[in-house]
């Protein structure tokens, strides 16, 4: 027998609230822990975009630097995540990067490099959609890189990260984990959506079948790069709306963007 919901006064009162009702209408079908929910997730969100506008201007004012890194497997909700903490801070001070595969001429490159040119300048936000990480998982999963250039990219983003800190730039770095069932439901929902089809590519579509493979090498990334100056943060994402608040809070509790904020007048 279903558990009773008990809502509390703070609770009716969110769900008489505009946003509340939005989301009790929202299916014909009412369901009131649902709207409950996503109203709390809704209010949640907007406050921390609020501090991540604070985050910014304090960012800009003094010419500082920021890096996010979001990586996690495909359908994991990075872009989504990335989208919310965006929304409403200043589009002239902040970059996503979403790099497609390497063209020719940067094939011969030091694979830092493309990456190095990405890095923001003083006074920008710079959220990677995807990473040098690629080479860490998706690129030796799929046979895009060799063993060699695998294991050379391993000895060396450990100080490449270092250098990055004692650059003067704030680098925090998100893995967003799902868990298999989770991952083949967004891919059949992708699938069925004819506005995001688009989105699965054929290394999306061998995802489901060499999920141990990538398992495997994500242990190893997480092995070998969790590091003081650049720990690795992990973040349950099977509930797109709980981890992106929790890597919106991560990121406010992280910088210290507060201790200058609240010394002025």
């Amino acid at each position: 027998m279903k558990k009773k919901l008990e809502l509390s006064a703070e609770d009716i009162a969110i769900l008489n609230s505009k946003i509340g009702l939005k989301h009790l209408l929202y299916d014909k079908k009412v369901n009131v822990e649902k709207a409950l929910r996503y109203t709390k997730y809704e209010l949640r969100i907007r406050e921390l975009q609020a501090e991540l506008i604070k985050l910014q201007n304090w960012v800009i004012e003094g010419n500082r630097k920021v890096v996010v890194i979001f990586e996690g497997r495909d359908a994991a909700g990075k872009g989504g995540a990335i989208r919310r903490m965006t929304a409403h801070i200043n589009p002239r001070h902040y970059r996503i990067v979403a790099l497609p595969k390497p063209l020719i001429e940067e094939q011969g490159q030091w694979y830092f490099q493309r990456y190095v040119q990405r890095l923001p300048k003083p006074g920008e936000m710079v959220f990677f959609d995807r990473s040098w990480y690629n080479r860490a998982i998706v690129e030796p999963v799929n046979g895009f890189c060799t063993h060699q250039e695998y294991e050379i990219f391993m000895g060396q983003v450990n100080d490449f990260e270092k250098m990055i800190i004692e650059s003067g730039t704030y680098l925090l770095k998100f893995y967003f984990s799902i868990s298999k069932e989770e991952q083949a439901r967004r891919f059949r929902d992708i699938k069925r959506s004819p506005l995001k089809r688009w989105k699965m590519s054929p290394v999306d579509e061998r995802a489901q079948e060499l999920w141990d493979v990538y398992t495997q090498y994500k242990r190893k990334m997480f092995e070998r790069t969790n590091t003081p100056h650049a720990p690795w943060v992990i973040i349950n994402a099977d509930r797109k709306t709980t981890a992106r608040v929790e890597a919106a809070e991560h990121i406010l509790r992280t910088i210290p963007y507060l201790e200058e904020v609240e010394k002025q007048p």
